[in-house]
């Protein structure tokens, strides 16, 4: 790309005030060819250090205007779709200065569909790629907080373990530089080497299930490397959530290398719980469980290893290694089970839980750029994933063993997922991609329950997709469709199957007067069901319920449609959208007499639907100290089972407030439920609360962090409407009422900078194959 330097030298000498003077950039961009004026060109103004300063839009006579900049250098960068991007270094600016023509060459693949630009963010058809400010950067520790500063609308941090989720059950993949990591290598990102997040909305068909794709873009040292760390602690609490990190860069080469761990060890879980039973023979129950304060303790444990090798618009190799393992050798229940119609009637129970997951993996991964914009991709990802669960259910009366219930499962999960994807840019922004992928697994589980069950299943799917992206006009439009196989068999099992599957997506992006645009898309998706729900197996719950597995289970399709308005102006920023989700055949939970007991099992049902409205509002940042965004939205589910019908609605909010000065910064969190019912079970959401204070000393951050600082009882709720066996359950952890934890965070790099390459695959095998335990 051509690269102007424009040299600003002033003369005379200039009085300094108390505050930086407020200046102005001023300029007109054409077209180099016939010098016609570029309307809604893009003009994003940053330091020389790539961190965001001002951005903004020409107007209908290509003009353009950025003020309130004060003295200093930066890079101003100019781009428009269909021309080359111009960048200009403005050195030691002091006064007002106006540019001039600013003329951009013809480049058909300029800025691939870029319609609208904002202060610190510009919007695309499928994405929105964010530059963080310098504010945000000085008040976050590593790249998870500089999300949480961000405030992208529907994605959430979770600072009590340390996630980064969607709102509601949706799918987060993240990415560094195109590279598909774990959420763990985000929170080890330094946020001064982050350039910008591609905030990735409305992943094409190359991203599978998921439903959004936040990827880090940062620099990537010459030589050199990098350390840091991150430490919370609890004080009143045994939790903690720390972690450290190194890299270490040579010529094409990098190494890198994470490691965290999150101790829990809580004493006040609890579990109420309700439960009201229609027997076969007639007989009605209605039991209440009274819980006692319990024990839990749990140890996650993530390392990740590291290499890759690179030439710059030629080639990329990455190799990672990962390991996780959950060790949870206590989650247990105590208490009193009373039948409500005779409160004397009582019987002592205990529900003793513990597990160990281990998950071994390695992803192989080669890019190569070609000649005439072209792009091949090769992915394979294999991963080992064994797990060992133990449950001791019992019930008693005066010492006598009523009810005795010893479960264990030993399960072993291989999978490998291979991938290829070709790529092609066109002429005026168009893309064109394509892509193969293969996922098969083997599954082998032990179920020990006074029965001996052994399984051996296999599961393959695979797929072919095809997609472009255009543009006509102001209208941005996607269309792809992928044809999907999937198979499944379960060794001594008549319940083969076999199903094809053909999944169209279309996306229509139209900019509006203004800084606005309107989004619609729509997708049409397979489902298949998890091996754990396949397996022809029972497990014993309590004395009344037996959990069983339906072989016989189908994938089923999924339809999506999504309308989505967004509008910015001056320090507002709107995003509001609506959605219908219709899935006919769907895999959903029931529950059946047989004989004096009740069967929980899953079929596929009649369908589910979910009809989702949601407005998001953020404000700022106020004179550069204060930004907050309020979140807000309803769900109605529709769920029709074979033999059951329910509705149910859910209202929910959510708010951010960040606020700094000078060295200190100051968080707030609150999140109400956001509820989840498919089949006849409500799963409820968090409903917690947090601030964080904290103080930057060049490199080193030191805070204090308090969840749900007014309140002391934090639950979750579950509800069941099955006509023979419904319940409604509290589980309560006292831990996360008033907890209070030190925190520290501390990054040391050295080396220079220049861009990396990126890796465009993310694949990943996170079911363990198992059917799950337990109330």
């Amino acid at each position: 790309m051509k690269r102007m330097i424009i040299w600003i030298i002033l003369l005379g000498g200039m009085i300094q005030g108390a505050f930086a003077q407020n200046l102005e950039i001023k300029g007109i961009v054409r077209d180099a060819r016939n010098k016609e004026i570029l309307e809604f060109a893009n003009v994003v103004l940053q330091t020389m250090d790539s961190s965001f300063v001002a951005g903004t839009t020409t107007d209908m006579r290509g003009h353009f205007l950025l003020n309130k900049i004060k003295n200093g250098s930066y890079i101003l960068t100019v781009s428009v779709l269909g021309f080359k991007t111009e960048h200009i270094s403005i050195e030691g600016i002091s006064k007002d200065i106006y540019l001039g023509e600013i003329l951009l060459d013809d480049d058909a693949v300029s800025l691939e569909g870029v319609t609208v630009s904002a202060s610190a963010q510009t919007s695309h058809a499928d994405k929105k790629v964010v530059f963080p400010s310098d504010r945000q950067l000085k008040a976050s520790g590593n790249g998870m907080d500089l999300l949480q500063q961000m405030m992208l609308p529907r994605v959430q941090v979770d600072l009590l373990n340390s996630e980064i989720k969607m709102t509601g059950n949706g799918v987060v993949q993240v990415r560094i530089n195109g590279v598909k990591v774990e959420q763990d290598e985000i929170k080890a990102l330094n946020p001064a080497d982050i350039i910008r997040i591609e905030y990735h909305d409305n992943p094409g068909l190359r991203y599978g299930n998921a439903d959004v794709v936040l990827d880090y873009i940062v620099r990537r040292p010459d030589t050199g490397g990098s350390f840091g760390m991150d430490l919370s602690q609890g004080v009143n609490v045994m939790w903690g959530e720390n972690s450290v990190r190194g890299k270490i860069n040579h010529k094409n080469s990098e190494w890198g290398a994470s490691y965290r761990i999150g101790p829990r060890d809580f004493y006040g879980m609890k579990r109420d719980n309700e439960e009201e039973f229609h027997l076969a023979n007639g007989t009605t129950l209605n039991r209440v469980e009274i819980g006692e304060p319990s024990h839990a303790r749990l140890f996650m444990h993530r390392l990740n290893v590291n290499y890759s090798y690179q030439k710059p618009d030629k080639y990329m190799f990455n190799a990672t290694f990962r390991y996780r393992n959950n060790h949870q050798p206590h989650w247990d229940y105590q208490g009193v089970l009373m039948n409500k119609a005779n409160p004397e009637d009582k019987v002592n129970m205990i529900d003793l839980t513990g597990s160990d997951n281990q998950t071994p993996a390695l992803d192989l991964y080669y890019q190569r750029d070609l000649e005439h914009n072209q792009t091949l991709v090769f992915n394979v990802v294999g991963t080992y994933n064994q797990t060992k669960s133990t449950r001791i259910y019992q019930e008693s009366r005066q010492e006598q063993l009523l009810t005795d219930v010893n479960n264990m499962v030993d399960g072993d999960k291989y999978s490998i997922i291979g991938e290829a994807i070709y790529e092609k840019k066109l002429t005026n922004g168009n893309r064109l991609s394509g892509g193969l992928r293969h996922n098969q697994s083997f599954s082998d589980n032990t179920y020990i329950n006074g029965h001996n069950y052994k399984t051996h299943m296999e599961q393959m799917e695979s797929s072919v997709y095809a997609e472009f992206k255009g543009k006509v006009k102001k209208l941005d439009y996607s269309l792809g469709v992928a044809v999907n196989r999937s198979s499944y068999r379960q060794r001594g099992e008549d319940a083969d199957y076999e199903r094809y599957a053909v999944n169209p997506r279309l996306t229509l992006f139209y900019a509006l007067p203004g800084e606005s645009s309107l989004r619609l898309k729509s997708s049409i998706g397979n489902v298949m069901p998890s091996l754990g729900e396949l397996s022809a197996i029972d497990q014993v719950i309590d004395s009344l319920q037996i959990q069983r597995g339906n072989p016989g289970l189908k994938s089923y399709m999924s339809y999506y449609t999504e309308l989505n308005y967004e509008f910015r102006k001056g320090l507002f920023y709107v995003n509001a959208l609506g959605a219908y989700e219709y899935q006919p055949d769907a895999i959903m939970d029931e529950k059946y007499q047989e004989g004096d007991k009740i069967i929980q099992s899953w079929d596929n049902q009649k369908d589910w639907q979910r009809v989702m409205a949601s407005a998001n509002l953020r404000v700022g940042p106020i004179k550069d100290i204060l930004q907050f965004s309020i979140n807000g939205g309803v769900n109605h589910y529709i769920s029709n089972g074979n033999r059951y019908a329910h509705r149910y609605t859910n209202w929910w909010c959510e708010a951010n407030a960040s606020l700094t000065w000078k060295k200190w910064s100051l968080m707030y969190q609150w999140m109400t439920n956001w509820n989840w019912f498919k089949g006849e079970t409500m799963n409820g959401g968090e409903n917690i609360q947090g601030v964080q204070l904290r103080y930057r000393h060049k490199d080193l951050m030191v805070g204090v962090l308090v969840i749900n600082p007014f309140t002391n009882d934090y639950k979750q709720e579950t509800e069941n409407w099955n006509k023979y066996a419904s319940f409604h359950r509290s589980n309560h952890f006292k831990e996360s009422s008033r907890m209070v934890a030190l925190t520290l965070s501390y990054n040391f790099s050295f080396g220079r900078k220049f861009s990396a390459g990126q890796k465009k695959v993310n694949n990943a095998d996170n079911d363990s194959g198992v059917m799950s335990t337990g109330k």
